[in-house]
């Protein structure tokens, strides 16, 4: 696996970066075939992305050419406030007025197994395969090391399918439904983004130490082309090797 280590020194850097990148990405992707296709990831530290994209970045895509896909999401309706679909709508979607038609939210009023069942659907028939490519797979990292709603000692940490499951997570109490490794690891170009001294850990568990999905799943992310990890020097602290 190729990883690159873009390491900035603040927090504002760390998403002015990923954002370029973000940009980057999309025209490459739009020059290729047409459309750029990203799937998005929840959490304060991706609003903030969000928001730096929609004031400094507004004009800097055809907009009109790229859709939006979500990496996980919680078994909630999608006007609760801890809808990652929520989230994005209000930071990204409604200042940018991206299109309903380019915007796939996973239908949490189906029911959990329901709804990922229908947004497998939703992907390879987007895609017209069964192996659908993401251009951009958007992550973060949570403190236990967990990405997507990929958490330790879950049952979907063995499921190699390239497929959305759902399943119940007893540390959050909650149902989740998420992107299968399998599913994220077929991206075109996959970036982190982690920031703080209280991911320093983690990091570390991820990129150093040997592996064991079933304490540091993130480690699942082995996508043989362009994984990037975007972080600030104190999210990096820990590691040996920079």
């Amino acid at each position: 696996m190729s990883v690159k280590l873009n390491i900035s020194a603040s927090e504002a850097d760390v998403l002015r970066s990923l954002a370029e990148h973000f940009v980057a990405t999309g025209k490459d992707a739009i020059d290729h075939h047409g459309r750029y296709s990203v799937s998005l990831s929840g959490g304060s530290s991706p609003k903030k992305l969000y928001e730096l994209l929609v004031s400094d970045y507004a004009t800097a895509l055809d907009w009109t050419k790229v859709d939006f896909f979500f990496g996980d999401e919680r078994n909630v309706p999608r006007d609760d406030k801890n809808s990652n679909y929520l989230m994005a709508k209000t930071a990204l979607f409604e200042p940018l007025q991206i299109a309903d038609a380019q915007v796939f939210p996973i239908k949490t009023e189906f029911g959990p197994e329901a709804a990922a069942e229908a947004y497998t659907d939703a992907i390879n028939t987007y895609f017209k395969s069964e192996s659908p490519q993401f251009d951009l797979m958007l992550l973060g990292l949570g403190d236990n090391s967990h990405t997507a709603s990929l958490f330790p000692y879950t049952p979907v940490l063995h499921d190699t399918s390239v497929s959305v499951r759902a399943l119940y997570i007893d540390e959050v109490k909650m149902y989740r439904i998420t992107m299968t490794a399998a599913l994220i690891n077929l991206s075109r170009h996959i970036a982190f983004l982690v920031y703080g001294a209280g991911k320093a850990e983690a990091i570390k568990h991820i990129l150093e130490d040997d592996l064991d999905i079933e304490l540091y799943p993130a480690q699942l992310i082995t996508q043989d082309g362009d994984v990037q990890w975007f972080m600030d020097e104190p999210a990096a602290a820990a590691l040996s090797k920079k």
